[in-house]
């Protein structure tokens, strides 16, 4: 479990890095929702790190014993 852990940290944090290059780079200053604001963009990211982490690594059931 920890194992997991420390990848679902490790995504989030780099869809957070991602979202906040985003904003930084390509962010425009009024008009849209999401890149206007680095916290914004950065929140978007490490929700997105998070969700494409779930489709590479997909959480497998225990097998009952």
């Amino acid at each position: 479990m920890e194992r997991r852990l420390l990848w679902i940290v490790v995504a989030v944090l780099l869809g957070a890095a991602g979202g906040y290059a985003w904003w930084y780079w390509y962010g425009c200053t009024n008009g849209c929702l999401i890149t206007s604001v680095w916290w914004r963009s950065s929140l978007y990211g490490a929700v997105m790190g998070y969700l494409t982490l779930g489709l590479v690594w997909p959480h497998k059931p225990k097998a009952d014993t």
